[in-house]
């Protein structure tokens, strides 16, 4: 029987139970991309993370219970806090590689913020969907495409709290998930991301979403460095800065649990 390590990590938070937990399993060799699906729908969190050291970086890949994602931010940000705290004491920055996202850097200040350098999504306008409307109980002011996202915009956070979508509609809508923002109430903008196609009804904190909140904000506000909030039951706490191609998004992390995976 073999094992591999597993960290169970809250991201986007600097206190245990909040936040978005994620699970990172630091790899000698890819497993098959069957098992690493297994382990996934076993550990039933909305992100499982498997890195693989190639010399000066982590080729990295995600998966939610029941499909392979593009990109996860909480989940890598989870990633640089286990490869800091127990593989890379004396590094500042860790540098990561996506196949599916390309380049990927997470970088450590002292008083233990994380901020991550991902590129900005790339998203248009579309006209507003009456079907997807009626799943999320609420018409937007705008609706948007970025690459795997739909993302709405409605006139204020309280709409935002109060929205019970209907997620077995929204599962029959084939796009990684439902992001959901407004403008804060005591941040510059607040959000929520709805997940069901991808077998997560609401994800907790989800980092790659501000790859499209922070530039749609950033113009919106006239500001590019952006507090913002993710107003899910857990909740999280984000720092955004719009560089024009690439997002840099910043929170801390915790540590819940260490554990072996038998396979």
């Amino acid at each position: 029987m073999k094992s591999l390590k597993l960290y169970q990590i809250d991201a986007f938070t600097d206190k245990l139970f909040s936040g978005n937990p994620a699970a990172v399993c630091i790899l000698e060799n890819w497993l098959s991309d069957e098992l690493m699906q297994k382990i996934a729908l076993e550990n039933n969190l909305s992100e499982t993370v498997f890195l693989v050291k190639k010399e000066n970086h982590y080729e990295i890949r995600w998966f939610t219970p029941i499909v392979e994602v593009d990109l996860c931010g909480h989940a890598t940000l989870a990633s640089a806090f286990a490869l800091f705290q127990y593989y890379e004491q004396e590094a500042t920055k860790i540098s990561f590689f996506s196949y599916r996202s390309g380049e990927l850097i997470v970088t450590k200040s002292e008083d233990g913020l994380l901020t991550m350098n991902f590129p900005t999504d790339v998203y248009m306008e579309i006209p507003n969907n009456d079907m997807l409307n009626q799943a999320i109980g609420r018409i937007p002011l705008e609706s948007f495409e970025g690459k795997t996202d739909i993302m709405l915009v409605y006139e204020d956070e309280a709409i935002i709290a109060a929205l019970q979508p209907n997620f077995n509609a929204l599962s029959k809508f084939n796009v990684r998930g439902i992001i959901v923002t407004a403008k804060g109430d005591n941040c510059h903008f607040v959000s929520r991301f709805f997940a069901p196609y991808c077998g997560i009804n609401e994800d907790s904190v989800t980092g790659s979403a501000h790859t499209t909140l922070t530039p749609y904000w950033a113009k919106a506000l006239n500001k590019n460095k952006l507090v913002a909030q993710q107003i899910s039951k857990r909740g999280g706490n984000l720092v955004c800065e719009y560089l024009e191609e690439r997002v840099q998004i910043s929170g801390k992390a915790v540590l819940y649990m260490i554990g072996e995976v038998y396979y």
